[in-house]
């Protein structure tokens, strides 16, 4: 085994429970086995979605079992595996340095540093997939051990992605979060139906079909279709298509989740209650109304758009392939866009609005509304230079205190709150992308106006979490000094502070992010705005009040002496 020199105990925060935290001064640093890697930790940040572990424990999906992609017996020998209601470490936006390898262990190396992608996607669980900080230990503590058979995927891809020295580790930290922010705008979106995929098609009366043929996938049709009608004529055009065909009486009778594809001629309230069930993940329903009019409110899938990821598309013609037309390429902002962001005072609200100032897209606006003033006023300090230098129009606005009047292209949701997909709709403009971005639990369907949504050709999607080419995108901005991740931190802490730091998360009392040091025991949650008071010399390098390379330096100076 390669190695450094490792203590035999170390600090870690544990949850034991829902809603169970607890600062373990005492906890066992464990020694790699032969395919192990143990590192240290340099800095974590705290994530809302350490939230919904916290009150979920055993039941969230991403600590649950591990049942496909390791043998039971390899999990067994993992120390740092602790599924369902064994106690874990959360924290997943971290950076790290390997200090011991085992002798098995091929693609890491002692002295590296790196940062991690915490979605063990090729690991599944009962409902999700395992990941770092969930159902194995997470960055909340000095050392953590990881298995080379987990943070390797099959093709060879390492999730510790290497990161240079000389870059400090809150902005390399946190890489993890401003991914998730760009998985949501550069994720491809499909535009037809799948190749090889699972196809329903409703017909109502009086409802042709078409366009259908037209609206297949360059890589070629579907693999099966299945066709719900009411008239010989509906049923011929889809024979038409020489493929298989199999007729159903009525779609409530069809699986749940069942379909990659539902193409539903008809405007029916009542069949499309009936036909958000059966999306498969990754499913696009079209809705080709034919000029008929639905009329009421239909309670779509919202939580689904986000986790599962759903996408409903629809037309008023009777064509099928128009709606697919419609798809943008993928999430991002646009030449021209009024983007609004909804919740912009919150930490990933401000990554949003920061990302979009910076993107470099021409004739952009951007307005973030908060309800809170001086989350507002945080953000404005640290934005509007950046807008300034891009050329960007910048708005803040306090939603409790004044009406946003402008009818925006791109909306970017930070709550998870199905009504702010339907104010969307509402007010927005034609071809509007709403980007759900805030993880509306999975089962929580809204009533929204599909009505007004295909009238304006409008476009909701969602993304959860972010990938390794995500992670590397936002690296290479961090190195290359386009992205100064650290505008988002806005207080820092050690072991002793890092409890009260999850509690600030949860009551929203920061504007931005929190950096936790785990090499520092004793430090305690501390604001930017008050760091004069503990550490003079740490404020001094604060670049006008943000947290800098040079201000985390001496903070690991002084508050170790």
């Amino acid at each position: 085994m390669t190695t450094t020199a490792i203590p035999q105990k170390q600090y870690a925060v544990q949850l034991v429970g829902p809603s169970q935290l607890k600062l373990n001064p005492d906890k066992d640093v464990p020694r790699p086995g032969p395919h192990q890697v143990l590192a240290k930790i340099e800095a974590v940040g705290l994530c809302f979605s350490d939230l919904k572990l916290l009150k979920q424990f055993s039941e969230h999906a991403r600590k649950k079992e591990v049942v496909k992609g390791l043998s039971e017996q390899i999990l067994n020998g993992i120390p740092s595996y602790v599924p369902a209601d064994k106690p874990t470490v959360p924290g997943h936006e971290v950076v790290l340095r390997i200090v011991a390898v085992g002798d098995n262990v091929k693609h890491h190396k002692v002295g590296e540093r790196c940062i991690v992608q915490a979605d063990y996607r090729n690991l599944r669980t009962s409902g999700s997939n395992a990941a770092f900080g969930y159902n194995f230990e997470g960055g909340l503590q000095e050392y953590v051990l990881m298995d080379e058979r987990v943070v390797v995927d099959e093709d060879g891809e390492r999730f510790l992605i290497p990161v240079k020295d000389d870059i400090g580790a809150s902005q390399v930290a946190l890489v993890e979060p401003w991914a998730c922010v760009e998985d949501s705008y550069v994720t491809r979106e499909r535009q037809s139906i799948l190749a090889a995929g699972r196809l329903l098609v409703v017909a109502d009366a009086g409802h042709a079909i078409e366009g259908l043929r037209e609206s297949f996938s360059p890589d070629g049709p579907p693999a099966s279709i299945t066709i719900v009608c009411v008239e010989d004529v509906q049923l011929k055009a889809i024979q038409d298509l020489g493929l298989p065909v199999e007729e159903a009486i009525d779609p409530v009778a069809l699986p749940d989740e069942g379909f990659d594809d539902i193409v539903y001629f008809g405007a029916s309230k009542p069949t499309l209650d009936v036909l958000n069930d059966k999306l498969a993940a990754h499913a696009i329903i079209n809705v080709v109304k034919g000029g008929k009019r639905i009329g009421e409110p239909v309670a779509v899938g919202v939580g689904r758009v986000h986790y599962g990821p759903t996408r409903w598309i629809g037309t008023d013609s009777t064509r099928a392939d128009d709606a697919y037309r419609n798809i943008p390429p993928d999430g991002d902002i646009r030449d021209g866009d009024s983007v609004l962001v909804v919740g912009a005072g919150g930490p990933m609200g401000q990554m949003h609005v920061i990302r979009n100032v910076c993107a470099g897209r021409k004739g952009v606006s951007v307005t973030g509304s908060d309800l809170d003033a001086a989350r507002l006023a945080a953000l404005e300090a640290k934005a509007r230079p950046m807008a300034a230098a891009n050329n960007v129009s910048l708005r803040m606005v306090n939603s409790k205190e004044e009406k946003l009047d402008q009818a925006f292209s791109y909306y970017a949701l930070m709550a998870p709150v199905g009504q702010l997909v339907a104010d969307a709709i509402r007010d927005g403009a034609e071809g509007m992308i709403i980007n759900v971005f805030a993880g509306i639990p999975a089962p929580v369907k809204h009533d929204l106006d599909l009505d007004t949504y295909i009238a304006k050709r409008a476009f909701m999607f969602g993304t959860s979490g972010s990938t390794i080419r995500d992670m590397k995108i936002v690296l290479e901005k961090v190195e290359s000094g386009q992205l100064n991740t650290n505008a988002s931190v806005d207080a820092i802490a050690g072991m002793s502070g890092a409890t009260d730091g999850i509690a600030a998360v949860e009551n929203r009392t920061m504007a931005g992010k929190i950096i936790v040091y785990p090499q520092l025991h004793d430090v305690p949650l501390i604001p930017l705005s008050e760091l004069g008071e503990h550490f003079p010399t740490v404020a001094a390098k604060l670049d006008d009040g943000q947290w800098t390379p040079a201000a985390e330096a001496e903070l690991l100076r002084v508050a170790k002496a």
